[in-house]
């Protein structure tokens, strides 16, 4: 047997029950893979589920509100994806006549759908012959045929990308993909691989080498950035507090959060209180007190967030026009909403 047939033939055995694999309609595929990058199956379950219940179509994801888009994606990061996935369903709604793309030249044409997306979608909903490229792949291809170029540069992706085209049955592009994905995902896993129950281990070159642990080969990753937050919990004596949206280009782009003080270093009470941002914000007295004993390492990608919440108790503040009964009906980023569920605890 060939490679893409012992995969396709592994899949009809052991591929996962998973709702989107029920399905050829290429909004919940498209959903289901946006969901699934950076985010494990487990986790993205339930999240997939919720949002195919509450928005069934893609106009009527495209009729809710950012706001609505982004409370009911709170806690699986990366938020730009959340963003992207609303601005292209109002495109499709609007633009499209709630039609969606039909095509790989079309489809990778969308906001936030990148060549890995645009080929799932064609291939599983549209036969199209186009190979997926994800993590999963990279490590079955990379370890299988003992590939050593750096997934991360532009010539592996290159490579990779034209081996795994090579590869493709045309017969069934959309089974072969969901097929390679799922092999890499449940056997040719990143840590502790099922090499002993692999079809393909006789002829495996990392296996053959004792090559396993050391591929796919990635590039050194960028430095990480630390970041030292200070965020204000502002209580006032009519129970209200200060919440403002997050409107750069940066991290948690149109999140809430409290009044943060950004710092380059930890800083104490004392340092915090007498600082020109707390004084603009405090005028008149306030009490505070830290609420968590440890700092909160927050960890991102490419940034740690060192993070202390302060509890700012005030008569009053022009600031503060939000009700604290209605703070968790903001879409926030996880770090706050795990404060906020440790704070009600403690109220």
């Amino acid at each position: 047997m060939i490679f893409s047939e012992i995969l396709i033939f592994w899949y009809l055995k052991n591929n996962r029950d998973l709702p989107w694999r029920k399905t050829k309609n290429p909004y919940f595929i498209w959903l289901s893979e946006i969901m699934l990058q950076q985010t494990r199956v487990a986790q993205g379950m339930s999240y997939y589920l919720k949002f195919t219940e509450n928005y069934p179509t893609v106009s009527e994801l495209a009729n809710a509100s950012e706001t609505e888009v982004l409370k009911m994606w709170q806690g699986l990061g990366y938020y730009s994806r959340a963003r992207n996935l609303h601005f292209t369903a109002k495109y499709i709604s609007n633009e499209l006549n709630g039609k969606f793309p039909s095509t790989f030249k079309e489809i990778i044409a969308l906001k936030g759908i990148g060549d890995y997306t645009a080929s799932a979608i064609a291939s599983i909903c549209f036969n199209e012959n186009t190979a997926v490229v994800d993590g999963n792949v990279y490590r079955v291809l990379a370890r299988y045929f003992g590939i050593q170029t750096p997934i991360n540069a532009v010539a592996g992706i290159k490579e990779f990308k034209e081996l795994a085209q090579s590869l493709l049955d045309k017969t069934q592009p959309g089974t072969y993909n969901q097929a390679i994905m799922d092999f890499g995902a449940l056997v040719c896993k990143p840590q502790n691989p099922l090499c002993n129950e692999c079809p393909l281990s006789e002829s495996c070159v990392a296996l053959q080498k004792n090559l396993t642990k050391d591929l796919p080969v990635k590039e050194q990753k960028i430095k990480v950035k630390k970041r030292y937050f200070n965020y204000l919990v502002v209580i006032t004596n009519d129970d209200k507090t200060i919440l403002t949206q997050r409107n750069d280009k940066g991290i948690w782009q149109g999140l809430y959060q409290f009044p943060l003080i950004e710092t380059d270093t930890k800083i104490n009470e004392k340092e915090l209180i007498t600082s020109k941002e707390f004084i603009d914000l405090f005028p008149e007295e306030t009490t505070i007190s830290l609420f968590n004993p440890k700092e909160i390492i927050h960890k991102l990608s490419h940034q740690h967030l060192y993070t202390n919440f302060w509890i700012v108790e005030t008569a009053s503040n022009q600031n503060a026009k939000i009700p604290w009964k209605t703070v968790q009906s903001f879409p926030v980023p996880v770090l706050i909403a795990n404060f906020l569920a440790q704070f009600q605890l403690k109220k």
